[in-house]
């Protein structure tokens, strides 16, 4: 069995969680991370399902900068200095906060073990207030979206008060993670949230019938995704996230049924995100060996479920926007959100839907490889511009000519030429907001757990938790090792 190292890296042992050295090798066309604890033994795992398309991925890695104003200096070293420390890659795209550590399921998959604790971790509204602000705080870009998290927020009846907060901040975006049953059952605390500000539902669902409910959650729970989404509509909430907990065997068989469930009800869905089961939280008594499903299965399961209409080549790691992002900030002179994540953390792609509710892939309107290469160039060309002034004026000149009538080139639908071109000019939210009127993203995000854990990706990750004691937490750090001590030091009693 021939197999060659492709990287090291760091991980942790699975069994005691200590930093130890690893490998990615390429192994039987996969690529497989192998690690060895002087304590514990051999472990190895399924990085990647797929060597050739593995190396594809790797090359859209593109770092970013970090933060101006890290709140923690390295020192013992990736994954334990996080604040976010100095080393740190990427700034903050998108900031969690934990509201509350109660919650009216008991999932055998929680990763969060939510629930579990005899005593309660539920920051006042004053401490929430200190921890938003300090994702407003990062320097040169600030958090402009977050999410409130759990446990389960609803559970919380001061959230739409928590949410005005946010928006009296400054975000731009606000969401709240959910399971749907007290939106479900509570239409007056859906319109509150609605009318403090909440952009949107990140909305737990997992598949189409109740067996999978039953497997997952433990309840029989369509009904209730059902009816909160209705209620969603009744209102006029257009904004929700289906997050799909995607678990080999048991619903693995529901991604195509999935994506056409939210084309048909894309009014009210604007994204679907599949996370494949992370072995961590209660989800660490699952047996791994056998379980895991990689992105790039994931795709592949899309591309056969859906009769091939989405093909697994028209998803594109997540970092391939950093080609927008550069773009954006050297037309404007303004920093940009980039997200500059390590190009396995995930991958995404959009259809387009049509009046009828059918769909098209966006990548049979633009052609996605051309238009990457045009906004690198475009950048590039802004950037070498001598002065602000030049970059201003002549600069735009010449990319309003040369660089927009490639760009249309590059975008076969009319229709959407001029969403796009906004988009690229300005940069906004509101230009965001505009593209996804029609536009149904479909991404994957694999978050890692113990015996995946790769310190390369925790250092370019976009995710982070902010704390009651003032720092920012990578996510998959934060749910691998930090989560029980910062949930420790900010309890009270149940």
């Amino acid at each position: 069995m021939k197999s060659r190292v492709i990287r090291t890296t760091e991980s942790l042992c699975p069994r005691c969680l200590k930093k130890i050295p690893a490998e990615l090798v390429e192994e039987d066309g996969k690529i497989k991370i192998k690690k060895t604890c002087n304590d514990h033994g051999n472990f190895e795992d399924i990085y990647w399902g797929n060597a050739e398309h593995y190396k594809w991925v790797m090359g859209f890695q593109n770092d970013g900068n970090g933060i101006e104003n890290p709140g923690t200096k390295r020192d013992k070293g990736c994954p334990y200095d996080c604040g976010l420390c100095n080393g740190h890659k990427s700034h903050t795209v998108l900031g969690i906060v934990d509201v509350t550590n109660r919650c009216n399921l008991r999932c055998p998959v929680c990763f969060a073990n939510a629930g579990s604790s005899k005593e309660i971790y539920e920051p006042s509204a004053e401490k929430i207030e200190k921890m938003l602000k300090n994702l407003r705080d990062n320097k040169p870009v600030p958090a402009y979206a977050f999410q409130f998290s759990g446990g389960e927020p609803t559970m919380r009846d001061d959230l739409p008060e928590l949410v005005r907060i946010g928006r009296k901040l400054g975000f731009l975006y606000i969401m709240v993670d959910t399971n749907g049953i007290r939106i479900a059952n509570d239409i007056n605390y859906l319109k509150a949230l609605k009318d403090a500000g909440m952009d949107s539902f990140y909305l737990q669902f997992d598949g189409l019938d109740d067996g999978i409910y039953r497997k997952l959650r433990g309840v029989d729970l369509l009904d209730k995704k059902i009816t909160a989404i209705e209620n969603c509509r009744r209102i006029g909430l257009k904004n929700v996230v289906l997050v799909v907990t995607l678990v080999k065997g048991i619903n693995d068989n529901q991604v195509g049924g999935i994506i056409k469930f939210a084309a048909e009800n894309s009014d009210i869905i604007k994204c679907v995100n599949f996370q494949p089961l992370s072995f961590a939280g209660k989800a660490s008594k699952i047996e791994v060996k056998g379980n895991r499903i990689t992105t790039y299965d994931f795709i592949n399961l899309v591309e056969n479920q859906t009769r091939s209409m989405i093909k697994a080549k028209y998803f594109y790691p997540v970092p391939s926007m950093m080609h927008l992002s550069n773009f954006v900030e050297a037309y404007t002179g303004i920093p940009a959100v980039k997200m500059s994540v390590h190009p396995c953390c995930g991958v995404g792609t959009y259809i387009i839907i049509n009046d009828d509710k059918t769909y098209t892939p966006i990548n049979e309107i633009v052609e996605v490889d051309r238009f990457f290469r045009i906004l690198k160039e475009g950048a590039e060309e802004l950037r070498n511009e001598n002065s602000i002034s030049k970059r201003l004026n002549a600069g735009k000149l010449k990319i309003n000519a040369k660089f927009l009538s490639e760009t249309i080139g590059s975008i076969h639908n009319p229709k959407y030429r001029n969403t796009i071109l906004q988009l690229l000019k300005t940069g906004t939210y509101d230009a965001t907001a505009s593209f996804h009127e029609n536009a149904l993203m479909i991404g994957c995000m694999h978050f890692m757990d113990p015996w995946n854990f790769d310190t390369q990706r925790v250092e370019r990750c976009t995710i982070h938790y902010s704390t009651p004691d003032g720092r920012l937490i990578p996510f998959c750090s934060y749910n691998a090792l930090h989560r029980e001590g910062v949930e420790r030091g900010s309890k009270k009693e149940r």
